[in-house]
């Protein structure tokens, strides 16, 4: 990989990473209603879980996609179901003191294993994968290297802004027009990516 590719998939990887997708609103949502610390574990899973992903996607998962067309179809609708449960949860989300005490947030293996139903994560593993990689294995864990290492920082940035707004949550009032912001937002978020599947 040459050193113009890596500056930019590294310039991709950050940008995609950084940009609102539904990681990034979960994590958020996280940081407000849990905390920073406990919602750790939640962003290392995705950031591994997505660097993981590129490596699987990478070695030929994606060639399912060009035998099976309905594979993504049925990839999709699940995508479309479970995000629209998480929302949910998010919008019915307990005031941070109660969900501190009484909720949980996502765990690394419950978050890993979310980015293979996550459109967003499909689609930047699958445009990493035809864009930078030379089909090389060595190229695709560069590939999975950089956006580990950019989106690790990039996810975290979204938990400390969740953190940093706890403190105007207080109101019953205005944690609930946060997390059903947030739930809206979430679902909104499926729909560049859902849409050419339709």
């Amino acid at each position: 990989m040459t050193p113009d590719i890596l500056l930019a998939l590294a310039g991709f990887a950050f940008v995609s990473s950084i940009t609102p997708g539904p990681n990034n609103l979960m994590l958020m949502a996280s940081g407000a209603n849990f905390g920073l610390w406990r919602t750790v574990p939640h962003a290392f899973g995705v950031a591994l879980g997505f660097s993981f992903m590129i490596v699987l996607v990478g070695l030929g998962l994606s060639r399912i996609f060009d035998l099976w067309p309905v594979t993504r179809t049925v990839l999709a609708v699940l995508s479309v179901v479970y995000l629209l449960w998480l929302a949910w949860k998010i919008a019915n989300a307990a005031a941070p003191d109660r969900a501190a005490a009484d909720g949980r947030p996502l765990t690394f293996l419950q978050a890993a294993a979310f980015q293979w139903v996550n459109p967003k994560a499909w689609t930047m593993a699958l445009t990493a994968i035809t864009l930078y990689s030379v089909g090389s294995l060595w190229s695709v864990v560069a590939v999975a290297a950089v956006f580990g290492a950019s989106n690790l920082p990039g996810v975290s940035s979204w938990t400390v802004l969740g953190r940093g707004m706890r403190r105007f949550l207080t109101s019953p009032r205005r944690l609930r027009a946060f997390n059903w912001t947030m739930a809206t937002l979430l679902v909104a978020s499926l729909y560049p990516s859902i849409m050419p599947l339709l």
